[in-house]
């Protein structure tokens, strides 16, 4: 499968002409698509090994979405085989007091995994150029410096925050992080539909917020917010990768097959034993062997 047709490294990205549905002239075959993911796990599996025992890069995948776009059912199922010990996500919700203290990516340094790790942003600090552009009433409670009401709150903000991000990008790119960022698009109609199966459906009432309703209002807003937070940090070495998402199984399809790809352009290898090192293990079999 060609993932480059998702693939964005510069500002030529326009949200209402990409899909959101699975190509015409795709065979959706769920039961080909689900063994094809069942083989990504198990390379990444292969690369996660290696990764962890080399300790040299670390791997940062973010995802954004629109609400229902199935970010958690993403997460859980293309990395489901992976070791937790070399694993963790993080979810960034609404700032605690202590965040609001700090600068915007004081908490995003707390989460990053270490070289050795993959971590998983559950949403991100583009939530900072994302949700407080449409509400930007949220700044407030941050105190800064510049800004004492919401009429205060202008472009030029934002633009330094864009410029901000790609730089916190490259700088965690010289330090061996990989980033891969994600943004799982799904259509107006799709997300009625899985709103009203969460209403309709007992088992997945839990998951329903009347919040999102709430939210729902502002979708033409908050599609051109993320148009132009991707549009302004693309690029060739921290690319956007917009994945259709009405159907499932075909991004989760879609997002195994760029992590992989990414994996495999990396020299991942096991530590190399030196000589000394291999004399050492052949004297610890031998003390082992003793007290046997």
């Amino acid at each position: 499968m060609l993932t480059k047709p998702y693939r964005y490294t510069d500002n030529t990205f326009h949200i209402d002409k990409a899909p959101t549905k699975v190509p015409a002239d795709f065979t959706d075959d769920k039961a080909a698509i689900k063994t094809q993911i069942a083989e990504n796990i198990a390379q990444l599996v292969q690369y996660q090994k290696q990764l962890y025992a080399q300790k040299r890069y670390g791997i940062l995948i973010l995802f954004q979405a629109m609400d229902a776009a199935g970010k958690d059912s993403m997460i859980s199922h293309i990395l489901s085989g992976v070791n937790p010990a070399g694993f963790k996500v993080a979810n960034f919700k609404q700032p605690s007091n202590e965040s609001l203290s700090h600068d915007y990516l004081w908490r995003i340094n707390l989460a990053l995994p270490q070289r050795g790790d993959i971590g998983i942003f559950n949403r991100s600090y583009y939530e900072d150029v994302l949700i407080s552009k449409v509400h930007p009433e949220i700044l407030l409670p941050a105190n800064l410096p510049t800004i004492q009401t919401t009429a205060d709150v202008s472009q030029r903000l934002f633009t330094q925050r864009y410029q901000d991000i790609r730089h916190y990008e490259d700088y965690l790119g010289h330090n061996g992080f990989v980033i891969l960022k994600f943004f799982l698009h799904i259509s107006k109609e799709e997300q009625k539909y899985r709103f009203e199966d969460r209403i309709n459906t007992p088992d997945k009432n839990w998951k329903f917020s009347k919040a999102d309703i709430q939210e729902r209002q502002y979708w033409t807003q908050y599609q051109q917010a993320y148009q132009t937070a991707i549009n302004q940090t693309a690029t060739k070495l921290n690319p956007w990768y917009v994945v259709p998402s009405d159907n499932k199984w075909y991004s989760r399809l879609i997002v195994s097959n760029i992590i992989n790809q990414r994996l495999a352009q990396l020299p991942l290898a096991y530590p190399k034993v030196t000589e000394a090192q291999k004399a050492q293990l052949f004297d610890a079999l031998t003390e082992l062997n003793k007290n046997n």
